[in-house]
């Protein structure tokens, strides 16, 4: 039976203006990414393959995390990993023109804390507007990904997805059948180089731990980040 482990990218530069400019490992994402692959290399899959988006912030956790894992080649690529355009989704869905959408201030906060509620609202509202139709597609595609990447596997060989947190919350929610709400909740909690495991089998994919950061504990402590 596949065991697939779906990693979060590092903490990736919070705070940048562009998109661009946020898919950029910082320092502590790269420390991040060794630990990771090093808890990777403890629960020693079965001749992982290893896949990621073709994000920078991906690319470089998943040939970090290798390299601490002892696992040789590179990563494979497939877009459908990729996250959302976070800045582009709160500029169309938390704000409107000349004013504010249900007490969210038209000009988006800085700081952490002000962005993530911000952030909530707007994916939220994406994540119902069925009229628009990119949640689903978003939604789908990340889901045929992993379909995909399981009939590829076979029954003896196990994988590893580095991705981030939005299609993490856009599977598990898929997976757990919860509402817009609930794929928020997700989404917001996702550690950076946490890890959720996926089982396949004849009843198809069975989401076994969301989220565990365990090897973020004790004096690793200091490396815990959500964003």
């Amino acid at each position: 039976m596949p065991v697939i482990h779906l990693v979060r990218h590092g903490q990736a530069s919070f705070g940048a203006e562009t998109t661009e400019g946020y898919d950029v490992l910082s320092d502590l994402g790269r420390r991040q990414a060794e630990v990771v692959g090093a808890e990777l290399a403890r629960r020693a899959p079965r001749d992982p393959v290893v896949v990621c988006g073709t994000l920078s912030r991906q690319r470089d956790t998943a040939e970090i995390l290798m390299k601490a894992a002892g696992l040789a080649g590179a990563p494979r690529t497939d877009p459908r990993w990729n996250e959302y355009d976070h800045i582009g989704l709160v500029e169309r869905y938390g704000t409107v023109a000349g004013g504010a959408v249900a007490g969210v201030p038209a000009e988006p906060p800085v700081d952490n804390r002000g962005f993530q509620t911000l952030l909530d609202r707007a994916l939220e509202a994406w994540v119902e507007d069925v009229a628009d139709g990119g949640w689903e597609r978003f939604a789908t595609g990340a889901s045929d990904a992993l379909r995909e990447l399981v009939a590829d596997l076979g029954s003896g060989r196990d994988a590893v997805v580095v991705t981030s947190g939005g299609v993490l919350a856009a599977l598990c929610g898929g997976l757990l059948s919860v509402p817009a709400a609930g794929v928020v909740a997700l989404n917001r909690v996702v550690v950076n180089a946490a890890i959720t495991t996926v089982v396949a089998g004849s009843s198809g994919v069975s989401l076994l731990s969301f989220n565990d950061h365990a090897h973020f504990t004790g004096d690793r402590r200091p490396l815990l980040t959500y964003r």
